[in-house]
């Protein structure tokens, strides 16, 4: 059932075009080191065995073994800030010669810092926080706090959409790489067709209401605000009707802006696009300037309901260096007007690829929100996977890295820090990939 929904990004660790491509570009050394990381490493779709080598990173740029830069354009969205920024390499030797782990029953200042930082930015009357050593534990911590402040365990969320990869993540996601062969996953976890920007917003809203009226017991509407993988946005208005929604039928909702928020899409919180406020809001991956591991949840403080229950206890819950690295990514963003200029480039960045869309029949459609750009590939009707893997691998033996999403999406997502003159080199290395594919 959804079988056909249920789709997943291309997978670098098979396919002829991957194999000619390590043919074609790795030296021996190279090879060894994945031979050696292959061998010590359980297996597992999308990191082991691997790709290529790095022995470096700066700025938007990944430096492999063999001394190649390629521009980053992937970075598993934690490198808003780009890599190794000065002012974050700074703030996490100072923290590590000071205090460099705290126990979670003992409060420090950089942790209590960064929860006070995180509420002042977020949105509305969003003001509590918990801090967590990674995304999907943080989304795991909502669920709990979800089901302590409603009673309900239910959840309505999206087909396609990734939470995470650990079981009570997977329950609420909804890509077939992370729940198949897996057994019984989480109860109550309902999934509906993500919204698209040409949707009938009734309908579209439709999908929700039906299952809130249906089950009238549903603990809580969980997503992305925008699809990080495959950048699409909902119909106009979609946002505000699930707000009504929910707080008609008791239930909450919780945006997951691991990847999108921080600047991504032009704002500090993608959510503030659609002025919603969420009663849940996660966020991660960029929070520790692509250094430390480190998210957080973000909330209303009349659900402050777990004093006497575990939410999220971590080890590494209140981590000073982590809250450190965070604190300077966040100042980041600021005084180098990171959101100004992910709205202004992410803008320009558009038009550049739908003038690649005239000239390349491949590229179907240009989707772009900030620097969360979207270039989506298709044969007619049906959609180019195949072309698209060849066109990911002509980028990188180019010097350029992103991830290909639902088998035809090329999505792209640098680095904020990233000048225009970088944005036009990579533009160029697309066009001349597109090119080349469809030239065979």
């Amino acid at each position: 059932m959804h079988a056909e929904l249920l789709r997943t990004e291309g997978d670098l660790n098979v396919g002829v075009h991957r194999r000619a491509w390590q043919d074609a570009y790795l030296d021996d050394y190279t090879r060894q080191r994945l031979a050696a990381d292959a061998a010590v490493f359980l297996h597992q779709s999308l990191s082991t065995p691997c790709l290529n080598a790095l022995v470096g990173c700066e700025g938007i740029y990944l430096i492999d073994a063999q001394g190649r830069r390629i521009m980053d354009f992937h970075g598993n969205n934690v490198h808003q800030v780009g890599y190794r920024h000065p002012r974050v390499v700074a703030a996490v030797k100072r923290q590590l010669d000071r205090l460099p782990f705290c126990p979670r029953r003992y409060a420090n200042e950089p942790a209590t810092a960064l929860a006070e930082r995180l509420a002042e930015l977020a949105p509305g009357r969003l003001q509590k926080v918990l801090l967590a050593p990674a995304g999907t534990t943080a989304i795991g911590m909502a669920l709990k706090l979800v089901r302590y402040a409603t009673g309900r365990h239910k959840t309505i969320s999206m087909w396609d959409a990734f939470h995470g990869a650990s079981l009570d993540a997977i329950s609420i996601g909804g890509e077939a790489l992370f729940r198949d062969d897996v057994g019984p996953l989480l109860p109550g976890c309902f999934h509906v067709l993500p919204p698209r920007a040409d949707d009938a917003l009734d309908e579209a809203v439709g999908l929700i209401e039906r299952l809130l009226d249906e089950q009238g017991d549903i603990a809580a509407v969980i997503a992305e605000p925008v699809r990080c993988t495959t950048v699409q946005q909902p119909p106009e208005g979609y946002w505000p009707r699930v707000r009504q929604l929910c707080d008609a039928h008791g239930a909450l909702l919780v945006f997951d802006e691991i990847a999108l928020a921080l600047g991504r899409t032009g704002r500090m919180f993608c959510c503030e696009h659609f002025a919603v406020e969420p009663d849940i809001l996660v966020i991660g991956k960029g929070l520790g300037g692509g250094i430390m591991p480190i998210a957080a949840l973000v909330t209303r403080a009349d659900l402050d309901v777990g004093r006497d229950r575990a939410i999220g206890h971590y080890t590494h819950e209140k981590s000073p260096v982590g809250a450190a690295a965070a604190l300077a990514t966040i100042d980041v963003i600021e005084h180098e007007h990171l959101l100004e200029h992910a709205t202004q480039l992410g803008a320009y960045a558009v038009q550049q690829l739908e003038q690649l869309r005239a000239r390349h029949p491949l590229v179907a459609a240009v989707r772009g929100l900030g620097l969360l750009v979207g270039v989506e590939l298709r044969r007619g009707q049906e959609r180019a996977v195949d072309e698209a893997e060849r066109v990911m691998y002509a980028c990188l033996a180019a010097g350029l890295s992103f991830k290909v999403s639902d088998g035809n999406v090329l999505t792209l997502t640098p680095p904020l820090t990233i000048t225009r003159g970088q944005l036009d080199a990579a533009v160029a290395i697309l066009d001349q990939g597109l090119h080349r594919v469809q030239s065979g």
